[in-house]
């Protein structure tokens, strides 16, 4: 049995050592930094910002980015898998935290501030560049099961109807949030998706608390 001191590579065992480990936490570290970073200069400056800008910006030198993400795309990839990943582990920190309608409402709220934060790589995701074609797929597979599971919840519970289909609440969510000739911003697309939740609720076997 493996111990924490120890890793398997090429087939057989090799001590990790404390220069090791340290190595792969400052790894760790740098990586997530990178990606927050990113993530901010590209929501501001969209996805063609100098490179060494969000090097900066994580504390790092650009070649340490280079070295965890050494195509351009590399990092446009991770950034929105990142933020998937965030948006669909959030569903289950927040079903813990309140009622099912409640929690079915907030997340759907999560939901906006996510697609506000996607909209700095919208550029990238209709260049036609076939690095990102995998992405549709994979928001899906994420983000589909931690929707259905808040809508089962409060399904169940009593506090919203039952013919809502996951995909399409997901596609009409970032429609409400996309942005208009008018120029609604984020809050705009919180109010809507409020109403939109008031038409979940339509229906419904019994009211379920105030959101």
């Amino acid at each position: 049995m493996m111990d924490d001191k120890s890793e398997e590579r090429d087939g057989g065992l090799e001590p990790l050592n404390s220069t090791d480990r340290r190595v792969r936490a400052d790894a760790q570290r740098n990586s997530k930094a990178l990606l927050e970073a990113a993530m901010a200069v590209f929501a501001a400056s969209g996805v063609d910002a100098p490179v060494r800008e969000i090097a900066d910006k994580a504390g790092v030198g650009v070649g340490t980015l280079y070295r965890h993400f050494p195509q351009r795309s590399d990092l446009i990839v991770a950034v929105f898998r990142n933020e998937v990943d965030a948006c669909a582990n959030a569903a289950s920190a927040i079903a813990a935290e309140y009622e099912p309608g409640e929690a079915l409402a907030r997340w759907m709220q999560r939901y906006v501030d996510f697609i506000a934060a996607k909209r700095g790589l919208a550029a990238a995701f209709s260049s036609g560049d076939p690095a990102y074609e995998s992405l549709p797929l994979y928001f899906l597979e994420k983000l589909r099961p931690a929707l259905q599971s808040l809508l089962d919840a409060a399904t169940e519970a009593g506090d919203v109807r039952s013919d809502v289909d996951a995909k399409e609440l997901l596609f009409a969510i970032a429609r409400l949030c996309s942005p208009d000739r008018y120029g609604g911003g984020p809050e705009q697309a919180r109010r809507m998706v409020g109403l939109l939740v008031d038409g979940l609720r339509y229906g419904a076997p019994s009211v379920g608390s105030d959101i």
